[in-house]
């Protein structure tokens, strides 16, 4: 390993002109790659408050059909079906059930400008699902959900609005009209953390959407979020989703409506992959295609990279003849050469990796437009968002993939040459 570091800085230093070409390409192609990767991986990733992504399971819709008939309906779920679906599963950790889409409020204090806010109602698990940050007071629990108390828990952009000061639990203040008190403030929440993005949450029970209700009050306005003690219990915790959904049918076989799964509740690369309600997400072909995007990114720069390479193994003839002459074997000096090259690649990518991670940072708002929000908030990311372990992965493996491509039919050609034409240069 110390050979191959000498040789490596070696090469550096003798031919600068290469080098500075070669390491400033392999950044860019990482750097642009990784952006890809970030865009895609910021919408998966776990953070906070969305910190259990990886053990969560996900029932935004619900489907429903006539039996021996065309006649079906996709969409949210009734509050009643959904806890009749999802709630309080044996097998899993925890479930909360929660509004499958914002809705906009106005909060109002005396002499005070109407706030317009998204709004999300929940119930009181929901805060034990997410990992909220509270600035100030607490949020509220299933009891107030049960007892439809007007209380509400808001967001520090809110309260300042608001209040003046994010010190706002326990005051007072319109929502829609009607007086709720504030049980809690937390920090802001990104769009991107799209299932329990808002700014202001209320207890599911003080709005009129639970009563939202259509095909013999089985479908309805709501979805749910499972989080499972480990990602090894999501099949476990399907079954009895299953054997749920069959015990339900029975109890609602006089509307002729039927649940059917279509393999829910999904883990959230699922839900985004889903396009459609009435149609099971296909992660493989998913999967499939971002793997030939990553490949085209990948080809294209290895194929100049290469020259550069091959350039550097003709300069370097007469020592791998000399090599070869006193007996170094032709996969050891493959090894050697490649290895070489690695080095000086996963430096190129780490700095991509950096000038990626700053450039989503600092273009975030032109980056990243895949919230939702009905009052146009724009998103916020954070480097907690942007450095995951799994883009730090993906960049190294981008890295091997890339040296691999640009080194690896140089070093191939390099290690059979000739020991007497290497020598004398030909």
């Amino acid at each position: 390993m110390r050979e191959m570091m000498r040789q490596a800085m070696a090469q550096l230093r003798s031919q600068r002109m290469l080098t500075v070409v070669g390491i400033t390409g392999t950044a860019l192609s990482i750097f642009l790659i990784m952006v890809v990767v970030m865009l895609q991986q910021v919408k998966v990733a776990p953070y906070a408050p969305v910190s259990n992504r990886p053990r969560m399971l996900y029932a935004q819709y619900a489907s429903i059909v006539v039996e021996n008939t065309p006649y079906q309906s996709n969409g949210p779920m009734s509050y009643e079906s959904a806890k009749e679906l999802y709630g309080n599963l044996e097998t899993a950790e925890r479930s909360t059930i929660f509004a499958s889409y914002l809705t906009v409020a106005t909060m109002t204090v005396p002499g005070g400008r109407p706030v317009s806010a998204d709004m999300l109602t929940t119930d009181g698990e929901f805060w034990n699902v997410y990992d909220f940050t509270f600035l100030s007071g607490k949020p509220y629990d299933q009891t107030a959900v049960d007892a439809a108390q007007h209380v509400a828990v808001i967001d520090e952009s809110t309260a300042r609005r608001l209040f003046g000061s994010t010190d706002a639990a326990g005051r007072e203040f319109q929502l829609n009209h009607s007086p709720y008190t504030v049980a809690g403030v937390v920090r802001d929440v990104s769009t991107l953390a799209e299932e329990c993005f808002a700014h202001v949450w209320v207890p599911l029970t003080t709005t009129p959407l639970i009563n939202n209700t259509w095909n013999s009050y089985l479908m309805g306005s709501f979805s749910a979020v499972v989080l499972a003690k480990s990602s090894d219990d999501f099949a476990a915790i399907r079954e009895e989703c299953d054997r749920r959904m069959r015990a339900y049918n029975k109890t609602v076989k006089e509307s002729n409506w039927q649940f059917i799964s279509r393999g829910r509740p999904y883990t959230k690369e699922e839900v985004l992959v889903g396009q459609w309600a009435n149609v099971e997400p296909d992660l493989k072909t998913y999967r499939r295609d971002r793997l030939i995007v990553f490949l085209i990114l990948l080809i294209v720069p290895a194929i100049n990279l290469s020259g550069m390479t091959e350039s550097r193994m003709r300069q370097r003839r007469e020592e791998i003849g000399v090599r070869r002459a006193f007996g170094c074997k032709r996969s050891t000096l493959l090894m050697q050469l490649f290895g070489e090259n690695l080095m000086i690649t996963v430096v190129a990518g780490l700095i991509g990796w950096a000038l990626s991670v700053g450039f989503a940072y600092l273009f975030s708002t032109m980056l990243f437009l895949e919230g939702y929000s009905n009052t146009l908030t724009m998103p916020k990311v954070s480097l907690e968002m942007l450095v995951q372990p799994s883009t730090f992965a993906w960049a190294l493996g981008f890295c091997f993939v890339l040296n691999l491509l640009s080194t690896g039919v140089p070093a191939w050609r390099a290690s059979r040459t000739n020991i007497v034409n290497a020598i004398n240069k030909k």
